[in-house]
C-alpha cells in the first residue's frame, strides 16, 4: 500500500462508499452555487468517480463533478468571480490561486480549497463565449471505501 501523498497531493478524505461520497459532493456544490448569488441555470451534470492516483482502485477513489452556470442575462456575470474570491473564504474555502488562465481568451479562474471538507474547486468565468458562463470543477480528496465494500463506479 502506498502512502497517501505517495504521488499525488490528494488529502485522505476518509471512509465512504461511493454513492455517500457523490451525495456530500452534490451538497457541497449546491453550497457554491448559492454563494454565486444570482439567478441562472445550472447545468444537469451529476458527479463521476476517480481513480486516486497510486491507490489500489477497488478500495480508494475520489468524486468529480463538473458543471456549469449560465445567468438569466450576461451582465449578471460582472463581477461575480471577485465576489467568489470574497465569500468563499468566509465559508471555510482558501483561494489559492485567482487571475486570468492562459487561453486565447484570459478567461478570469479562481481555484479555491476546502481543508476542513477536503474539497477543491475551479471556476472559471468565459466572458467571451455566447451565452457568457462559469464552468467549475469540483473535486474530493482520497476516500476509502468501508471494509468489505468495492468502489462503484459511475
Amino acid at each position: 500500500m502506498t502512502d497517501a501523498n505517495d504521488s499525488s497531493d490528494l488529502p485522505s478524505a476518509g471512509t465512504s462508499t461511493s454513492l455517500d461520497a457523490a451525495d456530500e459532493m452534490e451538497k457541497v456544490s449546491s453550497e457554491i452555487y448559492d454563494l454565486i448569488g444570482i439567478k441562472g441555470k445550472a447545468s444537469e451534470t451529476g458527479p463521476g468517480v476517480a481513480e486516486c492516483s497510486g491507490k489500489d482502485p477497488e478500495k480508494f477513489f475520489q468524486i468529480f463533478h463538473p458543471w456549469s452556470f449560465v445567468p438569466e442575462s450576461a451582465d449578471q456575470l460582472d463581477g461575480v468571480m471577485e465576489r467568489l474570491k470574497e465569500k468563499l473564504p468566509k465559508h471555510g474555502w482558501k483561494v489559492v490561486e485567482y487571475g486570468l488562465d492562459t487561453s486565447k481568451n484570459q478567461n478570469l479562474s479562481l481555484t479555491a480549497d476546502n481543508k476542513e471538507k477536503k474539497y477543491s474547486v475551479k471556476i472559471a468565468h468565459f466572458a467571451k463565449d455566447n451565452p457568457p458562463s462559469l464552468n467549475l470543477m469540483v473535486v474530493s480528496g482520497c476516500y476509502q471505501v468501508p471494509d468489505g465494500e468495492k468502489v462503484e463506479r459511475f
